[in-house]
Parts: structure tokens; sequence; C-alpha cells
């Protein structure tokens, strides 16, 4: 979860994920939950994020994406995983520890950017799924929608905050995208995320694929305010290539950074 109000000591308590009986996933769903080719759309759900002005201001301000990515992306997976796929304990446990850590962040826990923070999570994942490896059963996606709930519960989202269901979250998404404005401080911490200039030279390799992929994803007005490659033969190869490659890797391997991360809060 990327970090968004300050703590509000007079907030009626919600009802926390810890609180209630876990649901039991089908099969599917973990191993949707589970494949790491999900993460190829992190950079767009950040600009997404970003493109809120309350997340970019607490982002700007408090967040460590520039200063150390690879760790914002592994503390964001560690805590999707423990909701999505681990223990109760595991579940609760995230959810404390980025809790605590959103605690002194400016509108980490008001509703309206905690929803659109998990909104875009949910809203990428299928669009990375089905880029790369065809669309999703009307049931797995249904269970998708419900289950990305818990990743804002979670962090006291209320629970009437989420879509009811499927239709009412793209009506919800079409609504909100219009109001974003990619201001100052989102474009700063683009910049920075963009020349990616704190992370492994491996990944600065794949940057331009990364650009196009991201491009690919985020809706047209989002892209121009970003100034992202308008290239559609190159993102439709970009989007080529990486179906090859996914689909050649084991789902063990796939499945490899989800299994290390709940392995390693045992």
């Amino acid at each position: 979860m990327g970090p968004m109000s300050e703590r509000s000591e007079d907030r009626r308590p919600v009802e926390r994920s810890e609180d209630r009986r876990p649901v039991e996933r089908s099969e599917a769903f973990k191993r949707y939950a589970a494949d790491s080719s999900l993460v190829l759309g992190g950079l767009a759900a950040i600009l997404l994020q970003l493109a809120h002005p309350v997340v970019a201001r607490g982002v700007a301000r408090s967040s460590s994406f520039t200063r150390d990515p690879l760790g914002r992306l592994r503390h964001t997976l560690a805590y999707v995983y423990a909701v999505q796929l681990g223990t109760p304990e595991q579940h609760a446990m995230a959810a404390r520890r980025v809790d605590s850590a959103h605690a002194h962040v400016a509108g980490a826990r008001d509703p309206g950017p905690q929803l659109w923070v998990t909104a875009t999570l949910a809203r990428t994942g299928m669009q990375v799924h089905e880029l790369l490896h065809g669309a999703l059963s009307p049931d797995l996606a249904d269970e998708i929608h419900a289950a990305s709930a818990e990743l804002g519960m979670s962090l006291q989202l209320p629970r009437d905050a989420w879509p009811a269901d499927r239709a009412a979250f793209d009506r919800y998404w079409d609504a909100t995208v219009p109001t974003l404005a990619v201001g100052d401080d989102a474009r700063a911490v683009a910049a920075e995320l963009l020349a990616a200039r704190a992370a492994p030279w491996l990944l600065r390799l794949m940057l331009p694929a990364a650009r196009e992929l991201t491009a690919v994803l985020l809706p047209p007005r989002l892209r121009e305010a970003y100034e992202l490659p308008d290239h559609p033969r190159r993102g439709r190869a970009v989007v080529v290539i990486l179906r090859v490659l996914v689909r050649v890797a084991p789902r063990r391997l796939r499945e490899l950074p989800a299994r290390r991360l709940l392995a390693a809060d045992r």
C-alpha cells in the first residue's frame, strides 16, 4: 500500500479484518494472488495513486518510494500476500505494521485516499493478468473484487466504502479518474521513480520496457500528464514479449516471492 490523514483520535473504531473469521478462498484465487507477474503493474498503480492529491502529498513528504524503491516494493508485497494468502496471524501482523507506519503520514487514514489506493491495486492487478494470461472468468473476477476489499479494510477502510460489486467498482472508477490531477508533488515523485537512480542496474536496464507497459495501463489523460510514451506498437510488442516470458516461466517460480515473503513472517 502506498502511504497516504494524520491520526484522528476521535474517529469511530472500524471493524478490522483480524476481528472477522477468515474467508476461505478458491484455488483459482490463490494462484492469481500468488503470481508475481502482477507486480509488472506496480508502476502504473503508483502513478494512479499519485494522481490523487492527498496521496501525492503524503508520498512526497513521507514516503520511501524514491529513496528505497525495492524496499518499498517488498513491504507492499509482504502486506498484500499476508492479507490475501497468509494465516490470520500474518494478516493481523501485516495490518498492524503498515497501520503503524501510516500513523504520521498525512492522508493515510482518510477513507477517500484509502479507497483509491486499494482500487488501483485491484484494477492494475486484473489488467496485468488479462494482458498476460487472458480474460478472467466472471467467478474469479468477482472473488478478486471481494478479496481486494480486505486490503483497505485491514487498514481501517470502512466496510461500506468498498463498492458492492464489480459494476459498482466500474462506476466508482469511471467517476474518479476524471477528477484526478497530476500536480507538482506527483510529478516530482514520478520523475524520481522513472529515473530509477536508486534502483539496481538491472532494473534500470528494464526501465524503457516498464515505461511502455505503464503507458499501456494508464488512462490516456494521465499518461500524457506524466509525459509517458505514446507508442502503441512498442506497447503491444512489450506486452507480447512479457506474455511469452511469463508463460514459459514455471508457476512455481512466479510464486516464489509470495512463498518467501510469507515464510519470512512465520
